[in-house]
């Protein structure tokens, strides 16, 4: 078990630069060196992992103002009653994503800095921390690129590095392919060093302590870094420019376990863990996320979600959802394709499903999901399924779906709310019935059948990676309806730019606004 983390010193890292921030606000965000201690690695790396926990352990902000509105609306993991611009990205979701990764951001580049002031003894000392927080940050960054493309990374977050002078710490923007590009070749080295990299003594204690996601165990940071490669070489294997390397380098991972092994159980899942609702890292806010009251709606199921469920004996059934109050105990979702008068009725009948009040919104030890055995299983199918290997996509699949199960088994027992009875915990015989009502061998379309089963496993929980998938698979196929007024009628493919850029960082916008279009695709997005 996790040790309970004590937050070390925040305030000895700063917030450096946020490129939305005006001006005015950057005071909020730079370090005056006359008012606290020295810094260090060690706890900057604390105040790494706590500038990225907002967009990883569940929060109001992150589940009701970003993806509630957003992206759990355009892949049907949420039910919602249809109003008017439902399809465009609004402004407030975007701000909010934007503000929070730039500040974990901020914190790694001071990490970084500081890292690079070390002497080459220090250096060797504190790389575990260096390597380890650069996987955190990549992972970070690959979803913001697959939300927005092109985002100011690579000269981001310089304020501490110039004090005081915020026009040289605006940012360039660096292009989708190029942050690509560098992430999988700085991933590739850092797995290779971590094959022989060890702890040295005087730093384990600190590392196991304030390393959130492994406990210091540094053999699952090798494969979530491997896990990490896997995933974005999976989602450019189509494009023109990623082609040929993903190709070859998806057959070495995969074909060499021992020089690159990955996440393929539940208990090498890369996530942080709650164990005091009391401290800092906790999920113990996202309720009214999930209940907020009058007509938000914000934990309705939908009925592209339930159905399949429903029909095919799902398991995880009872995990993720409860029935409607009104509903006898049957599960039913809310359809998107009948028009917001049926719709509201039905909101309001208490006949629809909601997410399991006791799974969710009201576990104070719901954990921060970063990477899951189940999503590295299925692009091994995926992979496998593409390259012949008929018997071992197959297994992949259903280990897949059989880790997925577990997880919210597992997620369920650690709530300490039981509004919503605990549902018994799934035999092998019920797991293996609902395997094979999916007809694998059947199947003529079985990306099909991996994509909706990444969809189920991702829903609310890893919301962005369910949208990334669903845009580069082109599955499962969503219905919704549009108004005459709207003025998108079709199911956005990115976030656009927070409007805090045009402001703030005019010059550097300049070069990307023509890109800063909901309708443009990600340059992975080639279906």
């Amino acid at each position: 078990m996790k040790k309970n983390i004590i937050i070390m010193a925040l305030g000895l890292s700063s917030l450096a630069f946020i490129t939305s921030c005006s001006k005015d606000s950057f005071a909020d965000y730079y370090r005056n060196p006359s008012k606290i201690e020295k810094a260090s690695v060690d706890k900057q790396y604390t105040g790494v992992m706590f500038g990225f926990k907002e967009l990883i352990i569940p929060t109001y902000t992150n589940i009701f103002v970003t993806q509630r509105p957003t992206i759990n609306r355009y892949i049907q993991t949420l039910g919602w009653v249809d109003e008017a611009n439902h399809l465009t990205v609004g402004a407030a979701a975007t701000e909010a994503r934007w503000t929070q990764y730039y500040k974990g951001l901020a914190q790694f580049k001071d990490l970084e800095r500081l890292y690079d002031e070390l002497i080459d003894v220090e250096k060797e000392e504190k790389l575990v921390l260096y390597l380890t927080a650069k996987i955190l940050f990549y992972d970070q960054t690959q979803q913001m690129v697959d939300l927005f493309g092109p985002i100011p990374w690579s000269t981001a977050g310089t304020l501490n590095a110039n004090p005081g002078n915020f026009k040289a710490s605006y940012a360039k923007y660096d292009t989708a392919e190029e942050i690509y590009e560098t992430m999988l070749d700085d991933l590739k080295s850092i797995s290779e060093q971590l094959q022989t990299l060890t702890t040295p003594a005087s730093i384990s204690t600190v590392f196991a302590t304030q390393d959130l996601v492994h406990n210091g165990d540094l053999s699952l940071w090798r494969k979530y870094a491997n896990g990490l490669r896997l995933r974005m070489l999976t989602r450019v294997s189509e494009s023109s420019k990623f082609a040929t390397r993903a190709s070859a380098e998806l057959a070495t991972i995969i074909n060499d376990r021992t020089a690159y092994p990955l996440p393929l159980v539940n208990a090498e899942n890369a996530q942080i863990d709650i164990f005091d609702s009391g401290s800092k890292i906790t999920s113990d806010g996202i309720r009214d996320a999930f209940e907020a009251g009058g007509t938000w709606y914000a934990n309705l199921s939908s009925k592209r979600m339930i159905d399949p469920m429903v029909q095919n004996a799902d398991p995880r059934l009872p995990f993720i959802f409860e029935p409607g109050v009104e509903a006898k105990g049957k599960f039913i979702g809310l359809d998107q394709s009948i028009g917001s008068t049926p719709q509201s009725d039905l909101a309001r009948s208490g006949t629809i499903a909601i997410y399991n009040r006791s799974t969710f919104s009201r576990s104070k030890f719901f954990p921060g999901i970063l990477m899951t055995s189940s999503e590295v299983n299925f692009l091994l199918a995926e992979y496998y399924n593409k390259n012949g290997k008929a018997a071992e996509a197959k297994a992949a699949f259903e280990n897949g779906i059989k880790e997925s199960v577990h997880l919210y088994e597992d997620i369920r027992s650690r709530s300490d709310d039981d509004v919503t009875a605990a549902a018994p915990k799934p035999t092998s015989e019920q797991i293996d019935t609902y395997i094979s009502n999916l007809k694998w061998d059947a199947a003529t379309n079985k990306i099909e059948l991996i994509a909706y089963q990444k969809w189920t496993h991702f829903n609310l929980v890893q919301a962005v990676e369910a949208w990334s998938e669903v845009r580069r698979l082109d599955y499962p196929k969503f219905t919704v309806t549009t108004q005459n007024s709207d003025l998108n009628k079709t199911i956005p493919v990115r976030f656009t730019l927070p409007s805090s850029e045009s402001t703030h960082n005019k010059e550097h916008y300049a070069a990307v606004h023509e890109q800063n279009n909901q309708n443009n695709k990600i340059f992975w997005d080639v279906n």
